[in-house]
């Protein structure tokens, strides 16, 4: 799954995520999390709305998926096709599991 797929669906768990949560979640930088989400915007997938100092996002789910493999879907499809998949993802090799990041209760993280 690509990173664009993972933080859309970070956001579909969590639409008041902050992009810290997100990226924590999806294993990536805030920095990435935030060019992604502005990719994300750009193509039309989501709309960014801010609320206090905050943001809210809202989804398009009826946009097609823009790879011309799954250009017959929509996100929806991908966001119920996430809702229902198993707790463990492959890992890079056949042989090796890894439990996906729970994405339904926000991440608290800690300063030191």
């Amino acid at each position: 799954m690509t990173n664009h797929a993972r933080v859309l669906l970070a956001i579909a768990r969590d639409p008041s995520a902050r992009l810290r949560t997100i990226a924590v979640c999806c294993q990536i930088t805030e920095r990435t999390a935030q060019a992604i989400v502005a990719d994300l915007e750009q193509a039309g997938y989501l709309q960014r709305h801010r609320a206090g100092r905050r943001n809210r996002y809202t989804l398009y789910l009826d946009q097609p998926l823009r790879h011309p493999a799954e250009s017959g879907l929509r996100v929806r499809a991908l966001v119920e096709l996430a809702a229902t998949a198993p707790a463990e993802l492959p890992g890079p090799d056949p042989g090796h599991t890894r439990s996906a990041p729970v994405l339904s209760r926000p991440v608290r993280l800690r300063r030191q």
